[in-house]
Protein backbone atom coordinates (compact mmCIF):
# COMPACT_ATOMS: atom_id res chain seq x y z
CA UNK A 1 0.00 0.00 0.00
CA UNK A 2 3.04 2.29 0.20
CA UNK A 3 5.31 3.50 -2.55
CA UNK A 4 8.39 5.67 -2.91
CA UNK A 5 9.62 7.97 -5.67
CA UNK A 6 13.39 8.55 -5.95
CA UNK A 7 15.12 11.64 -7.35
CA UNK A 8 17.52 9.57 -9.47
CA UNK A 9 17.15 7.06 -12.27
CA UNK A 10 18.44 3.53 -12.06
CA UNK A 11 20.96 4.33 -14.80
CA UNK A 12 22.44 7.17 -12.74
CA UNK A 13 22.93 4.90 -9.71
CA UNK A 14 24.22 1.96 -11.79
CA UNK A 15 27.91 1.06 -11.31
CA UNK A 16 30.23 -0.71 -13.75
CA UNK A 17 29.10 -4.26 -14.58
CA UNK A 18 30.68 -7.02 -12.54
CA UNK A 19 33.43 -9.03 -14.29
CA UNK A 20 33.92 -12.41 -12.57
CA UNK A 21 37.20 -14.23 -12.35
CA UNK A 22 37.89 -16.77 -15.08
CA UNK A 23 40.27 -19.73 -15.66
CA UNK A 24 41.62 -20.59 -19.11
CA UNK A 25 42.28 -24.32 -19.71
CA UNK A 26 45.69 -25.13 -21.05
CA UNK A 27 46.02 -25.40 -24.82
CA UNK A 28 43.00 -23.21 -25.66
CA UNK A 29 42.78 -19.49 -26.51
CA UNK A 30 39.14 -18.31 -26.30
CA UNK A 31 38.10 -15.57 -28.71
CA UNK A 32 36.49 -13.66 -25.85
CA UNK A 33 39.91 -12.97 -24.31
CA UNK A 34 40.83 -10.82 -27.35
CA UNK A 35 38.23 -8.32 -26.08
CA UNK A 36 39.72 -8.05 -22.58
CA UNK A 37 40.97 -4.53 -23.37
CA UNK A 38 37.38 -3.28 -23.76
CA UNK A 39 35.89 -1.95 -20.55
CA UNK A 40 32.65 -0.27 -19.56
CA UNK A 41 32.56 3.21 -21.06
CA UNK A 42 35.57 2.42 -23.30
CA UNK A 43 34.20 0.13 -25.97
CA UNK A 44 31.34 -1.42 -23.99
CA UNK A 45 28.47 -1.66 -24.72
CA UNK A 46 29.79 -2.49 -28.20
CA UNK A 47 28.80 -0.31 -31.13
CA UNK A 48 29.32 -0.36 -34.88
CA UNK A 49 33.05 0.51 -34.61
CA UNK A 50 33.67 -2.28 -32.06
CA UNK A 51 31.81 -4.83 -34.25
CA UNK A 52 33.94 -3.82 -37.25
CA UNK A 53 37.09 -4.17 -35.12
CA UNK A 54 36.03 -7.69 -34.02
CA UNK A 55 35.34 -8.68 -37.67
CA UNK A 56 38.75 -7.39 -38.76
CA UNK A 57 40.42 -9.31 -35.91
CA UNK A 58 38.64 -12.51 -37.03
CA UNK A 59 39.70 -11.95 -40.64
CA UNK A 60 43.28 -11.37 -39.52
CA UNK A 61 43.29 -14.58 -37.45
CA UNK A 62 41.89 -16.46 -40.48
CA UNK A 63 44.56 -14.92 -42.68
CA UNK A 64 47.29 -15.86 -40.17
CA UNK A 65 45.99 -19.45 -40.23
CA UNK A 66 46.32 -19.52 -44.05
CA UNK A 67 49.95 -18.32 -44.02
CA UNK A 68 52.31 -21.00 -45.46
CA UNK A 69 55.01 -22.53 -43.33
CA UNK A 70 58.60 -21.35 -43.55
CA UNK A 71 60.18 -24.63 -44.68
CA UNK A 72 61.18 -23.75 -48.26
CA UNK A 73 62.32 -20.74 -50.24
CA UNK A 74 59.14 -20.62 -52.37
CA UNK A 75 56.88 -20.67 -49.31
CA UNK A 76 58.99 -18.02 -47.62
CA UNK A 77 58.62 -15.76 -50.70
CA UNK A 78 54.88 -16.44 -50.83
CA UNK A 79 54.57 -15.68 -47.09
CA UNK A 80 56.49 -12.46 -47.54
CA UNK A 81 54.26 -11.43 -50.47
CA UNK A 82 51.09 -12.16 -48.45
CA UNK A 83 52.42 -10.16 -45.50
CA UNK A 84 53.27 -7.21 -47.79
CA UNK A 85 49.75 -7.28 -49.25
CA UNK A 86 48.23 -7.37 -45.75
CA UNK A 87 50.46 -4.52 -44.64
CA UNK A 88 49.32 -2.44 -47.64
CA UNK A 89 45.70 -3.19 -46.79
CA UNK A 90 46.26 -2.14 -43.18
CA UNK A 91 47.92 1.08 -44.27
CA UNK A 92 45.02 1.80 -46.62
CA UNK A 93 42.53 1.13 -43.81
CA UNK A 94 44.51 3.39 -41.51
CA UNK A 95 44.50 6.15 -44.14
CA UNK A 96 40.71 5.80 -44.43
CA UNK A 97 40.37 6.13 -40.66
CA UNK A 98 42.61 9.22 -40.68
CA UNK A 99 40.51 10.72 -43.49
CA UNK A 100 37.31 10.05 -41.51
CA UNK A 101 38.79 11.72 -38.44
CA UNK A 102 39.89 14.67 -40.54
CA UNK A 103 36.38 14.97 -42.03
CA UNK A 104 34.83 14.88 -38.55
CA UNK A 105 37.25 17.54 -37.35
CA UNK A 106 36.55 19.60 -40.47
CA UNK A 107 32.79 19.40 -39.81
CA UNK A 108 33.31 20.45 -36.21
CA UNK A 109 35.51 23.34 -37.36
CA UNK A 110 32.88 24.39 -39.91
CA UNK A 111 30.18 24.38 -37.23
CA UNK A 112 32.37 26.42 -34.89
CA UNK A 113 33.13 28.94 -37.65
CA UNK A 114 29.46 29.13 -38.58
CA UNK A 115 28.49 29.64 -34.93
CA UNK A 116 31.16 32.34 -34.56
CA UNK A 117 29.94 34.04 -37.72
CA UNK A 118 26.33 33.92 -36.47
CA UNK A 119 27.37 35.39 -33.12
CA UNK A 120 29.35 38.11 -34.90
CA UNK A 121 26.38 38.85 -37.16
CA UNK A 122 24.09 39.07 -34.13
CA UNK A 123 26.56 41.38 -32.40
CA UNK A 124 26.86 43.56 -35.51
CA UNK A 125 23.06 43.68 -35.86
CA UNK A 126 22.74 44.64 -32.19
CA UNK A 127 25.34 47.38 -32.60
CA UNK A 128 23.58 48.67 -35.71
CA UNK A 129 20.25 48.68 -33.85
CA UNK A 130 21.80 50.59 -30.95
CA UNK A 131 23.39 53.06 -33.37
CA UNK A 132 20.08 53.46 -35.22
CA UNK A 133 18.20 53.98 -31.95
CA UNK A 134 20.71 56.62 -30.85
CA UNK A 135 20.29 58.40 -34.17
CA UNK A 136 16.50 58.13 -33.85
CA UNK A 137 16.63 59.62 -30.33
CA UNK A 138 18.85 62.46 -31.55
CA UNK A 139 16.50 62.99 -34.48
CA UNK A 140 13.42 63.09 -32.21
CA UNK A 141 15.12 65.51 -29.84
CA UNK A 142 16.10 67.73 -32.77
CA UNK A 143 12.53 67.62 -34.14
CA UNK A 144 11.13 68.52 -30.71
CA UNK A 145 13.53 71.44 -30.45
CA UNK A 146 12.59 72.62 -33.96
CA UNK A 147 8.88 72.36 -33.12
CA UNK A 148 9.41 74.26 -29.87
CA UNK A 149 11.35 77.00 -31.68
CA UNK A 150 8.68 77.04 -34.39
CA UNK A 151 5.88 77.54 -31.83
CA UNK A 152 7.90 80.24 -30.07
CA UNK A 153 8.62 82.14 -33.29
CA UNK A 154 4.99 81.71 -34.39
CA UNK A 155 3.71 83.20 -31.12
CA UNK A 156 6.10 86.10 -31.50
CA UNK A 157 4.97 86.70 -35.06
CA UNK A 158 1.28 86.56 -34.04
CA UNK A 159 1.89 89.01 -31.18
CA UNK A 160 3.86 91.28 -33.52
CA UNK A 161 1.13 91.11 -36.15
CA UNK A 162 -1.58 91.97 -33.62
CA UNK A 163 0.33 95.11 -32.71
CA UNK A 164 1.84 96.20 -35.99
CA UNK A 165 1.98 99.86 -35.10
CA UNK A 166 3.72 99.17 -31.78
CA UNK A 167 1.16 101.07 -29.70
CA UNK A 168 0.91 100.46 -25.97
CA UNK A 169 -2.58 99.42 -24.90
CA UNK A 170 -4.00 99.79 -21.45
CA UNK A 171 -5.27 96.80 -19.53
CA UNK A 172 -8.98 96.15 -20.08
CA UNK A 173 -10.16 94.39 -16.92
CA UNK A 174 -13.73 93.96 -18.11
CA UNK A 175 -12.58 92.27 -21.33
CA UNK A 176 -10.25 89.91 -19.40
CA UNK A 177 -13.01 88.83 -17.01
CA UNK A 178 -15.54 88.33 -19.83
CA UNK A 179 -13.09 86.18 -21.82
CA UNK A 180 -12.62 82.82 -20.08
CA UNK A 181 -9.50 82.10 -22.15
CA UNK A 182 -7.67 85.16 -20.82
CA UNK A 183 -4.76 85.20 -18.39
CA UNK A 184 -7.12 85.82 -15.49
CA UNK A 185 -8.77 82.40 -15.75
CA UNK A 186 -6.03 80.37 -17.50
CA UNK A 187 -2.60 81.90 -16.87
CA UNK A 188 0.39 80.53 -18.80
CA UNK A 189 3.44 79.19 -17.02
CA UNK A 190 5.82 80.82 -19.52
CA UNK A 191 4.61 84.21 -18.33
CA UNK A 192 5.58 83.38 -14.76
CA UNK A 193 2.53 81.78 -13.16
CA UNK A 194 2.75 78.15 -11.99
CA UNK A 195 -0.63 76.74 -10.88
CA UNK A 196 0.95 73.83 -8.99
CA UNK A 197 2.58 76.14 -6.45
CA UNK A 198 -0.69 76.78 -4.60
CA UNK A 199 -2.50 73.54 -5.28
CA UNK A 200 -3.62 73.16 -1.67
CA UNK A 201 -6.16 75.95 -2.12
CA UNK A 202 -8.17 73.66 -4.46
CA UNK A 203 -8.29 70.75 -1.98
CA UNK A 204 -11.79 70.11 -0.61
CA UNK A 205 -11.74 70.54 3.18
CA UNK A 206 -14.47 68.71 5.10
CA UNK A 207 -15.14 69.26 8.78
CA UNK A 208 -16.34 65.68 9.33
CA UNK A 209 -13.23 64.09 7.79
CA UNK A 210 -10.37 66.42 8.77
CA UNK A 211 -11.12 66.96 12.48
CA UNK A 212 -11.51 64.60 15.41
CA UNK A 213 -14.73 66.26 16.61
CA UNK A 214 -16.25 65.88 13.15
CA UNK A 215 -15.32 62.18 13.08
CA UNK A 216 -16.93 61.66 16.51
CA UNK A 217 -20.09 63.44 15.39
CA UNK A 218 -20.20 61.38 12.17
CA UNK A 219 -19.77 58.13 14.12
CA UNK A 220 -22.57 59.11 16.54
CA UNK A 221 -24.94 59.80 13.65
CA UNK A 222 -24.47 56.31 12.17
CA UNK A 223 -26.78 53.43 13.33
CA UNK A 224 -25.52 50.60 15.54
CA UNK A 225 -25.84 48.06 12.75
CA UNK A 226 -22.98 49.78 10.93
CA UNK A 227 -20.53 49.91 13.82
CA UNK A 228 -21.52 46.67 15.61
CA UNK A 229 -21.73 43.78 13.22
CA UNK A 230 -23.23 40.48 14.38
CA UNK A 231 -21.88 37.36 12.73
CA UNK A 232 -23.44 33.93 13.28
CA UNK A 233 -21.18 30.93 13.00
CA UNK A 234 -22.46 28.42 10.39
CA UNK A 235 -23.43 24.99 11.56
CA UNK A 236 -21.48 22.10 10.11
CA UNK A 237 -23.40 20.12 7.52
CA UNK A 238 -21.57 16.88 8.21
CA UNK A 239 -20.79 15.07 11.41
CA UNK A 240 -17.04 14.61 11.61
CA UNK A 241 -14.91 12.55 13.95
CA UNK A 242 -12.05 13.81 16.11
CA UNK A 243 -9.54 13.03 13.41
CA UNK A 244 -11.49 15.10 10.84
CA UNK A 245 -13.05 12.32 8.74
CA UNK A 246 -16.76 12.19 7.79
CA UNK A 247 -18.63 9.05 8.70
CA UNK A 248 -20.40 7.10 6.01
CA UNK A 249 -23.68 7.14 7.91
CA UNK A 250 -23.58 10.94 8.18
CA UNK A 251 -22.87 11.25 4.45
CA UNK A 252 -25.87 8.98 3.65
CA UNK A 253 -28.12 10.98 5.94
CA UNK A 254 -27.21 14.23 4.17
CA UNK A 255 -27.82 12.67 0.74
CA UNK A 256 -31.21 11.26 1.86
CA UNK A 257 -32.21 14.65 3.29
CA UNK A 258 -31.40 16.34 -0.01
CA UNK A 259 -33.44 13.75 -1.99
CA UNK A 260 -36.38 14.11 0.40
CA UNK A 261 -36.30 17.91 0.07
CA UNK A 262 -36.23 17.67 -3.72
CA UNK A 263 -39.23 15.28 -3.72
CA UNK A 264 -41.21 17.58 -1.45
CA UNK A 265 -40.51 20.59 -3.63
CA UNK A 266 -41.61 18.69 -6.72
CA UNK A 267 -44.78 17.39 -4.97
CA UNK A 268 -45.83 20.76 -3.59
CA UNK A 269 -45.00 22.65 -6.74
CA UNK A 270 -48.04 24.62 -7.97
CA UNK A 271 -48.53 25.03 -11.67
CA UNK A 272 -48.47 28.66 -12.67
CA UNK A 273 -51.45 29.80 -14.69
CA UNK A 274 -50.82 30.92 -18.19
CA UNK A 275 -50.48 34.65 -18.50
CA UNK A 276 -53.05 36.31 -20.71
CA UNK A 277 -51.87 38.01 -23.87
CA UNK A 278 -51.29 41.68 -23.40
CA UNK A 279 -51.73 42.49 -27.09
CA UNK A 280 -53.42 40.73 -29.95
CA UNK A 281 -50.90 39.42 -32.43
CA UNK A 282 -51.70 38.87 -36.06
CA UNK A 283 -50.61 35.50 -37.42
CA UNK A 284 -49.45 35.86 -40.97
CA UNK A 285 -50.21 33.04 -43.32
CA UNK A 286 -47.34 31.77 -45.45
CA UNK A 287 -47.20 32.75 -49.11
CA UNK A 288 -48.65 29.95 -51.25
CA UNK A 289 -46.07 28.13 -53.38
CA UNK A 290 -46.33 28.38 -57.15
CA UNK A 291 -47.41 25.29 -59.07
CA UNK A 292 -44.65 22.91 -60.11
CA UNK A 293 -43.92 23.19 -63.85
CA UNK A 294 -44.25 20.05 -65.96
CA UNK A 295 -41.68 19.50 -68.72
CA UNK A 296 -42.91 17.95 -71.89
CA UNK A 297 -40.98 14.98 -73.26
CA UNK A 298 -39.06 15.94 -76.41
CA UNK A 299 -39.31 13.85 -79.56
CA UNK A 300 -36.59 11.52 -80.84
CA UNK A 301 -35.74 13.77 -83.82
CA UNK A 302 -35.15 16.77 -81.55
CA UNK A 303 -32.86 14.71 -79.29
CA UNK A 304 -30.80 13.50 -82.29
CA UNK A 305 -30.58 17.07 -83.56
CA UNK A 306 -29.39 18.31 -80.13
CA UNK A 307 -26.79 15.50 -79.91
CA UNK A 308 -25.50 16.38 -83.38
CA UNK A 309 -25.22 20.04 -82.40
CA UNK A 310 -23.32 19.10 -79.22
CA UNK A 311 -20.91 16.90 -81.23
CA UNK A 312 -20.35 19.73 -83.72
CA UNK A 313 -19.63 22.13 -80.81
CA UNK A 314 -17.03 19.69 -79.43
CA UNK A 315 -15.33 19.40 -82.84
CA UNK A 316 -15.23 23.18 -83.26
CA UNK A 317 -13.86 23.70 -79.78
CA UNK A 318 -11.16 21.03 -80.25
CA UNK A 319 -10.17 22.55 -83.58
CA UNK A 320 -9.97 25.98 -81.98
CA UNK A 321 -7.72 24.62 -79.22
CA UNK A 322 -5.56 22.87 -81.85
CA UNK A 323 -5.19 26.15 -83.77
CA UNK A 324 -4.26 27.99 -80.58
CA UNK A 325 -1.59 25.36 -79.82
CA UNK A 326 -0.22 25.62 -83.38
CA UNK A 327 -0.07 29.42 -83.16
CA UNK A 328 1.66 29.23 -79.78
CA UNK A 329 4.18 26.73 -81.22
CA UNK A 330 4.90 29.06 -84.17
CA UNK A 331 5.34 32.03 -81.85
CA UNK A 332 7.71 30.16 -79.51
CA UNK A 333 9.62 28.22 -82.13
CA UNK A 334 12.97 29.81 -81.18
CA UNK A 335 12.45 28.90 -77.54
CA UNK A 336 11.66 25.27 -78.49
CA UNK A 337 14.83 25.09 -80.58
CA UNK A 338 16.86 26.50 -77.70
CA UNK A 339 15.38 23.89 -75.36
CA UNK A 340 16.20 21.15 -77.84
CA UNK A 341 19.81 22.32 -78.07
CA UNK A 342 19.99 22.55 -74.29
CA UNK A 343 18.75 19.01 -73.78
CA UNK A 344 20.77 17.70 -76.76
CA UNK A 345 17.97 15.72 -78.28
CA UNK A 346 19.78 15.22 -81.63
CA UNK A 347 23.11 13.54 -82.38
CA UNK A 348 24.52 16.59 -84.13
CA UNK A 349 23.64 18.71 -81.14
CA UNK A 350 25.29 16.22 -78.83
CA UNK A 351 28.48 16.22 -80.92
CA UNK A 352 28.55 20.03 -80.98
CA UNK A 353 28.06 20.17 -77.23
CA UNK A 354 30.86 17.63 -76.69
CA UNK A 355 33.20 19.65 -78.91
CA UNK A 356 32.34 22.87 -77.02
CA UNK A 357 32.87 21.05 -73.74
CA UNK A 358 36.29 19.75 -74.82
CA UNK A 359 37.29 23.23 -76.02
CA UNK A 360 36.14 24.74 -72.73
CA UNK A 361 38.08 22.12 -70.76
CA UNK A 362 41.21 22.77 -72.85
CA UNK A 363 40.92 26.52 -72.28
CA UNK A 364 40.36 25.92 -68.58
CA UNK A 365 43.45 23.67 -68.39
CA UNK A 366 45.52 26.32 -70.18
CA UNK A 367 44.23 28.98 -67.79
CA UNK A 368 44.99 26.75 -64.78
CA UNK A 369 48.50 26.06 -66.08
CA UNK A 370 49.10 29.77 -66.63
CA UNK A 371 47.78 30.60 -63.14
CA UNK A 372 49.99 27.85 -61.65
CA UNK A 373 53.05 29.33 -63.35
CA UNK A 374 52.15 32.83 -62.14
CA UNK A 375 51.55 31.58 -58.59
CA UNK A 376 54.85 29.68 -58.55
CA UNK A 377 56.70 32.79 -59.79
CA UNK A 378 54.94 34.92 -57.16
CA UNK A 379 55.85 32.35 -54.49
CA UNK A 380 59.53 32.49 -55.51
CA UNK A 381 59.49 36.28 -55.50
CA UNK A 382 57.76 36.35 -52.10
CA UNK A 383 60.30 33.86 -50.71
CA UNK A 384 63.23 35.99 -51.95
CA UNK A 385 61.60 39.16 -50.60
CA UNK A 386 61.03 37.46 -47.25
CA UNK A 387 64.66 36.31 -47.11
CA UNK A 388 65.97 39.81 -47.92
CA UNK A 389 63.61 41.46 -45.41
CA UNK A 390 64.55 38.90 -42.74
CA UNK A 391 68.25 39.63 -43.28
CA UNK A 392 67.64 43.40 -43.12
CA UNK A 393 65.54 43.12 -39.95
CA UNK A 394 68.14 40.79 -38.38
CA UNK A 395 70.92 43.26 -39.15
CA UNK A 396 68.89 46.20 -37.80
CA UNK A 397 67.95 44.33 -34.62
CA UNK A 398 71.60 43.36 -34.01
CA UNK A 399 72.72 46.94 -34.59
CA UNK A 400 70.04 48.15 -32.17
CA UNK A 401 71.21 45.68 -29.53
CA UNK A 402 74.84 46.73 -30.12
CA UNK A 403 74.00 50.42 -29.72
CA UNK A 404 72.04 49.72 -26.56
CA UNK A 405 74.95 47.72 -25.13
CA UNK A 406 77.40 50.51 -26.04
CA UNK A 407 75.19 53.05 -24.27
CA UNK A 408 74.96 50.82 -21.21
CA UNK A 409 78.78 50.38 -21.15
CA UNK A 410 79.26 54.14 -21.54
CA UNK A 411 76.84 54.75 -18.67
CA UNK A 412 78.68 52.21 -16.48
CA UNK A 413 82.02 53.90 -17.34
CA UNK A 414 80.62 57.32 -16.39
CA UNK A 415 79.28 55.94 -13.11
CA UNK A 416 82.61 54.26 -12.33
CA UNK A 417 84.51 57.48 -13.13
CA UNK A 418 82.17 59.46 -10.89
CA UNK A 419 82.57 56.92 -8.07
CA UNK A 420 86.36 57.09 -8.46
CA UNK A 421 86.33 60.89 -8.21
CA UNK A 422 84.10 60.73 -5.15
CA UNK A 423 86.43 58.24 -3.51
CA UNK A 424 89.48 60.42 -4.34
CA UNK A 425 87.69 63.41 -2.82
CA UNK A 426 86.88 61.38 0.30
CA UNK A 427 90.49 60.18 0.54
CA UNK A 428 91.84 63.73 0.19
CA UNK A 429 89.38 64.87 2.90
CA UNK A 430 90.55 62.07 5.19
CA UNK A 431 94.20 63.08 4.59
CA UNK A 432 93.47 66.70 5.43
CA UNK A 433 91.69 65.62 8.60
CA UNK A 434 94.62 63.39 9.51
CA UNK A 435 97.11 66.23 8.92
CA UNK A 436 95.05 68.61 11.05
CA UNK A 437 94.72 66.07 13.83
CA UNK A 438 98.49 65.43 13.71
CA UNK A 439 99.24 69.15 13.92
CA UNK A 440 96.81 69.50 16.85
CA UNK A 441 98.47 66.60 18.69
CA UNK A 442 101.90 68.08 18.05
CA UNK A 443 100.72 71.40 19.41
CA UNK A 444 99.20 69.68 22.46
CA UNK A 445 102.39 67.78 23.17
CA UNK A 446 104.39 70.94 22.69
CA UNK A 447 102.24 72.83 25.17
CA UNK A 448 102.39 69.93 27.63
CA UNK A 449 106.15 69.83 27.29
CA UNK A 450 106.42 73.53 27.99
CA UNK A 451 104.25 73.15 31.11
CA UNK A 452 101.81 75.85 30.17
CA UNK A 453 98.79 73.59 30.87
CA UNK A 454 97.87 70.86 33.27
CA UNK A 455 97.02 67.22 32.58
CA UNK A 456 93.29 67.90 32.95
CA UNK A 457 93.31 70.63 30.31
CA UNK A 458 95.38 68.35 28.08
CA UNK A 459 92.89 65.51 28.42
CA UNK A 460 89.98 67.91 27.96
CA UNK A 461 91.52 69.27 24.74
CA UNK A 462 92.11 65.71 23.49
CA UNK A 463 88.49 64.69 24.24
CA UNK A 464 87.06 67.85 22.62
CA UNK A 465 89.21 67.44 19.53
CA UNK A 466 88.27 63.74 19.23
CA UNK A 467 84.55 64.61 19.64
CA UNK A 468 84.79 67.33 16.99
CA UNK A 469 86.64 65.03 14.58
CA UNK A 470 84.14 62.19 15.21
CA UNK A 471 81.15 64.52 14.74
CA UNK A 472 82.72 65.92 11.58
CA UNK A 473 83.35 62.41 10.20
CA UNK A 474 79.80 61.29 11.03
CA UNK A 475 78.35 64.45 9.45
CA UNK A 476 80.50 63.93 6.34
CA UNK A 477 79.43 60.26 6.08
CA UNK A 478 75.76 61.23 6.56
CA UNK A 479 76.07 63.93 3.89
CA UNK A 480 77.77 61.50 1.49
CA UNK A 481 75.08 58.84 2.11
CA UNK A 482 72.32 61.40 1.56
CA UNK A 483 74.11 62.60 -1.60
CA UNK A 484 74.26 59.02 -2.92
CA UNK A 485 70.55 58.45 -2.15
CA UNK A 486 69.60 61.77 -3.78
CA UNK A 487 71.72 60.89 -6.83
CA UNK A 488 70.02 57.45 -7.09
CA UNK A 489 66.58 59.05 -6.81
CA UNK A 490 67.56 61.69 -9.38
CA UNK A 491 68.85 59.01 -11.82
CA UNK A 492 65.69 56.96 -11.34
CA UNK A 493 63.48 60.02 -11.95
CA UNK A 494 65.59 60.90 -14.96
CA UNK A 495 65.16 57.37 -16.39
CA UNK A 496 61.35 57.55 -15.89
CA UNK A 497 61.05 61.13 -17.03
CA UNK A 498 59.14 61.86 -20.22
CA UNK A 499 59.74 64.58 -22.75
CA UNK A 500 56.96 66.76 -21.31
CA UNK A 501 58.43 66.55 -17.79
CA UNK A 502 61.89 67.46 -19.16
CA UNK A 503 60.43 70.49 -20.87
CA UNK A 504 58.68 71.50 -17.62
CA UNK A 505 61.99 71.21 -15.67
CA UNK A 506 63.81 73.28 -18.28
CA UNK A 507 61.06 75.89 -18.15
CA UNK A 508 61.26 76.06 -14.34
CA UNK A 509 65.08 76.39 -14.48
CA UNK A 510 64.79 79.18 -17.01
CA UNK A 511 62.10 80.89 -14.94
CA UNK A 512 64.00 80.49 -11.61
CA UNK A 513 67.57 81.23 -12.73
CA UNK A 514 67.82 82.97 -16.08
CA UNK A 515 64.89 85.38 -15.79
CA UNK A 516 65.92 86.68 -12.30
CA UNK A 517 69.51 87.02 -13.50
CA UNK A 518 68.37 88.95 -16.56
CA UNK A 519 66.25 91.21 -14.34
CA UNK A 520 69.25 91.79 -12.04
CA UNK A 521 71.45 92.68 -15.02
CA UNK A 522 68.80 95.10 -16.31
CA UNK A 523 68.50 96.75 -12.88
CA UNK A 524 72.31 97.03 -12.63
CA UNK A 525 72.44 98.61 -16.08
CA UNK A 526 69.77 101.14 -15.03
CA UNK A 527 71.72 101.98 -11.85
CA UNK A 528 74.92 102.32 -13.86
CA UNK A 529 73.23 104.65 -16.33
CA UNK A 530 71.83 106.82 -13.51
CA UNK A 531 75.25 106.93 -11.79
CA UNK A 532 76.99 107.75 -15.03
CA UNK A 533 75.00 110.97 -15.29
CA UNK A 534 76.25 112.15 -11.90
CA UNK A 535 79.84 111.10 -12.64
CA UNK A 536 79.75 112.95 -15.97
CA UNK A 537 78.46 116.11 -14.26
CA UNK A 538 81.20 115.85 -11.57
CA UNK A 539 83.88 115.39 -14.26
CA UNK A 540 82.66 118.43 -16.13
CA UNK A 541 82.78 120.55 -12.93
CA UNK A 542 86.30 119.29 -12.05
CA UNK A 543 87.69 119.85 -15.58
CA UNK A 544 86.11 123.30 -15.74
CA UNK A 545 87.83 124.36 -12.45
CA UNK A 546 91.15 122.87 -13.55
CA UNK A 547 90.97 124.71 -16.86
Amino acid sequence: TLGTQTDYRDGEAQTDPYSPEYVVPSGSIPELLTLATLTWGRGLPAGLAEVEMIERAREKRGWEATLPAMDSASRIAKRKKMMDDMERKEWAFREQEIEKLQEVRLEVLKKLLQRREENQNELDAKRLDDHWQNHQKAKEEKIKKIQHDYALKLRKLIAKRNNVMGKLERRDIIKEYTDFASQTYAPLSRIGYFPDNHSERYVVKNFYLNTFAGLCELEASLPDSVTQVKIKAPKPKYITTKTGFIKRSARLEVVLAQVHQALLEKKNKVKEPKKPLRFLEKVQKPVPRPPTPILEKPSIEEEETELAVICLQKLLRGRAVQNMMFEGKEKRLELIQELRTTHALQKDGQLLLKAEKQMTLALQQQHDLKMHKLSSAENHLAREEGRVLANIFDFLSKELVRLQEERKIHAFVMLAERQRRMREAEESGRREVEERRRQAEDEIFKQAREGGCTIESYLEDIILSSMESTAEEQAREEIQRMAVEINDIAYEMESRRTRLQSEEIVAELVYDFLIPEAEKMAIREKVRQSQRKHIHAAHQIIHRHTE
